[in-house]
């Protein structure tokens, strides 16, 4: 990982362990500790394929050279490593079908930016209040988020392992992102469902509060998920935050009063003009695939309506045809996919091009 990546920006403490479970003969999850990168990836795909997947999703994090305060270069961080383990099967490694869940964190002075796909959580704890940040991409919390069952009732559901998003499925997952606000005591915990898949919430509560050092802690949620029963692999990450870093102070109060002043001023004088011309650009620069009589089509603008204007310019008709595509491809294209680019729309259409060409004998 760069230095520029790895900058650290606040005071942080962490640990982590792993256990292979108790029903499991391998493990296939995998993690990482890069301050300020934290993650957590569980594979699927059975023996020499999820192990595969979930280290190659990490190696994908390690071998990160962009500026991750960004949260879209975090985004795009994980889409990368989405790509990485869909093509290591023509390259000879793993198998075709192999997957990983990832949950990813970064602490930017006093925020902590996550992106997620799967069911592996993150939470924090703050003040002693434990909050789940990520919803899982699974079956039951479809359920759950329906009204169909209840938190109780996702426990023991025959369809509890069932995932509908992982890395290695489809070259347009994204990860689902989030952005919070930090404060020095907060403590920030990375799992794989070998841990909420054991333990309730409130018992990884208690676990966070009474052990203070996050080493100690780590050990101690593993443990306690074997000896719940230990059916799943078991990881975790625990991130203390000791000390929010602190922006210099450049000028005084008086001149950021000042400032603030002119600022305001300037800001509401080209409030309109600015907000018109910001939404034209970006438009302009973002792109998105859409199914045109028949073929798949690239556009450059918006899918839809901005404040009742259409900002789409048509780009190229790719000549690809979308009864061609796999389901849910033509479902999805029927309503359009936006993407920020022309060249990620580009790429998009080369991988559609290959997967028809190996689809056909």
């Amino acid at each position: 990982m760069s230095a520029k990546a790895n900058k650290p920006t606040s005071t942080l403490a962490w640990g982590s362990a792993t256990t292979i479970g108790r029903m499991r003969t391998n493990n296939e999850d995998a993690y990482l500790v890069a301050n300020p990168l934290f993650a957590v990836a569980d594979g699927m795909g059975g023996h020499e394929a999820g192990e595969i997947a979930s280290k190659l999703a990490i190696n994908s994090l390690k071998n990160c050279n962009d500026d991750l305060s960004e949260v879209s270069n975090l985004r795009k961080l994980v889409m990368r490593a989405n790509v990485d383990v869909l093509e290591a099967p023509r390259q000879g490694i793993g198998r075709v079908g192999m997957g990983t869940t990832l949950t990813a964190a970064v602490i930017d002075n006093d925020r902590l930016l996550v992106a997620q796909v799967g069911d592996s959580r993150a939470y924090l704890m703050h003040n002693d209040h434990l909050r789940q940040v990520t919803r899982d991409h699974s079956y039951v919390q479809e359920l759950l988020s329906s009204g169909e069952i209840t938190e109780e009732q996702t426990r023991d559901h025959p369809r509890r392992g069932v995932i509908t998003r992982v890395l290695g499925f489809e070259y347009e997952t994204q990860p689902d992102l989030y952005e919070l606000r930090l404060e020095a005591g907060d403590r920030l915990l990375l799992c794989s469902d070998g841990l909420h898949g054991m333990l309730l919430d409130k018992q990884i509560a208690t676990i966070l509060s009474e052990k203070k050092q996050p080493q100690q802690c780590a050990d101690a949620l593993v443990q306690a998920a074997n000896r719940a029963g230990g059916q799943d692999n078991t990881t975790v990450v625990v991130v203390d935050v000791q000390a929010v870093a602190q922006a210099e102070a450049r000028f005084s109060l008086r001149s950021k009063l000042r400032l603030s002043i002119i600022g305001f001023l300037i800001a509401l004088a080209l409030l309109v003009g600015g907000t018109v011309a910001g939404v034209w650009f970006y438009a302009n620069s973002s792109a998105y695939l859409v199914a045109e009589d028949g073929q798949v089509v690239i556009y450059r603008g918006l899918v839809g309506d901005v404040f009742g204007f259409t900002l789409q310019w048509p780009y190229e008709e790719t000549g690809i045809s979308v009864s061609d595509l796999k389901t849910p491809l033509p479902e999805r294209l029927e309503q359009g996919i936006q993407l920020d680019s022309i060249e990620e729309a580009e790429q998009l259409v080369e991988m559609y091009r290959e997967q028809i060409a190996e689809s056909k004998p």
